[in-house]
């Protein structure tokens, strides 16, 4: 069983909630899931008071060590939040192929 976390939309129609949930990769988007690790709200920036996400770390790093695969709006806010590296960034030289692959760092550019 391939597992992904995901989000889990809830709400209502034009104010959406979500979950961030450890799913199988096979379920529905708003079907059945194993664990709840957390919850994005994309329109809390308007409230002071409330959280704009809120994650159980412990899970998150046990669903990760297991295999499990992120999605991509997920894998965002895990970089957010520090529990997942950014991608290292690749610099093509030229066109002849993987001989020409440099690495390259995010802040100061190509090595």
């Amino acid at each position: 069983m391939a597992v992904k976390i995901r989000l889990e939309r809830c709400g209502c129609r034009n104010r959406p909630f979500y979950r961030i949930v450890a799913a199988d990769s096979k379920s529905p988007r708003d079907g059945k899931h194993l664990q709840v690790l957390g919850f994005y709200d994309p329109l809390a920036a308007d409230k002071e008071d409330n959280k704009h996400v809120g994650l159980k770390f412990d899970l998150v790093q046990h669903w990760l060590s297991v295999g499990a695969q992120p999605s991509d709006p997920v894998r965002r806010i895990l970089m957010r939040a520090g529990l997942l590296s950014p991608p290292s960034m690749v610099v093509m030289g030229k066109k002849t192929g993987p001989s020409a692959i440099a690495q390259a760092d995010a802040v100061t550019g190509p090595v």
